[in-house]
């Protein structure tokens, strides 16, 4: 996997000092002392790639909109619901899918890579693990680059459902107003009205993005499956993630049972604060690339 090493987006990154010189000294000494060590990631990890997130001071979407992002029952329920995302998700699709891994994700990949990281679990449904090549890693919210069929579970990918939209909206056109942490874009009604979307082609059912929507849960097997990888693990790195949610907060919860020690690496407060062995307030791509 070649990634070219660009220089960091920061437009929504929150602001914060340099690493200080001792904090570095502490993450090294965690990550040394750790075997098999266990990440779990979340937006603050891809904002420095140019993705927005939710909740940062300042920059984060709900600091700057009072726009809220789909929940899983109207997106089931509402074919109006659905033709608005779709609409949106189609607009911002071609920027947010070209979104490329920043020096946090390519770090964590070569972690994997000399055996330090045991396992990585990402909040983010945006790819960037995966296109920076790590392997050993579970999606736990899913990942907008695949869509499914909710009624005969046939998966496509997303780039194929974009061919499909424009074959059935050829003169349809949208600017995007700005863009959101899933990759949609705000759109007004009037835009979306006339927007078709298509069904599944081997069944006719509806199609969804495979991500867990707000107000839907994580499959209980994916859960213990992170869970088995927790508890093979000897230490937890939350790297960009305020472990609001608590889908991700629950391994927190279990590492803190088993007294593992956890580092956080975070810009701002998270819910570990209190509980953390180690909580830095950096920059992830730009403190874990000075780590050994």
């Amino acid at each position: 996997h070649s990634v070219s090493r660009a220089s960091p987006n920061l437009t929504f990154v929150p602001a914060c000092l340099p690493p200080d010189p001792g904090e570095v000294e502490e993450l090294q000494h965690f990550v040394s002392n750790s075997k098999r060590l266990f990440v779990m990631t979340g937006a603050g990890i891809s904002t420095e790639s140019g993705i927005p997130d939710y909740r940062s001071e300042g920059v984060g979407l709900y600091a700057r909109t009072d726009r809220r992002p789909v929940q899983h029952a109207e997106f089931i329920r509402s074919a109006s619901a659905r033709q608005r995302y779709w609409a949106r998700n189609f607009v911002g699709w071609p920027q947010f899918s070209s979104h490329q891994p920043n020096e946090a994700h390519l770090v964590l990949r070569d972690w994997e890579k000399l055996g330090k990281l045991h396992w990585l679990v990402t909040q983010n449904v945006d790819a960037l693990h995966t296109k920076a090549g790590s392997q050993r890693m579970t999606e736990l919210h899913g990942c907008t680059h695949r869509v499914f069929c909710l009624a005969c579970g046939d998966q496509i990918l997303r780039s194929e459902l974009q061919e499909h939209f424009k074959a059935l909206n050829p003169t349809w056109k949208a600017e995007a107003l700005d863009v959101a942490p899933d990759g949609d874009v705000f759109l007004t009604d009037e835009q979306v009205r006339s927007f078709q979307v298509p069904a599944c082609q081997k069944c006719g059912g509806i199609l969804k993005p495979d991500v867990t929507f707000f107000g839907d849960t994580v499959s209980q097997e994916k859960v213990s499956f992170v869970h088995q990888r927790l508890a093979e693990s000897d230490s937890m790195l939350v790297a960009g993630s305020s472990m609001q949610v608590y889908s991700g907060y629950r391994f927190a919860l279990a590492a803190r049972e088993k007294q593992l020690p956890i580092a956080v690496l975070n810009i701002g407060p998270t819910r570990l604060d209190h509980f953390a062995s180690l909580k830095l307030n950096s920059r992830c791509g730009e403190l874990l690339p000075l780590i050994v």
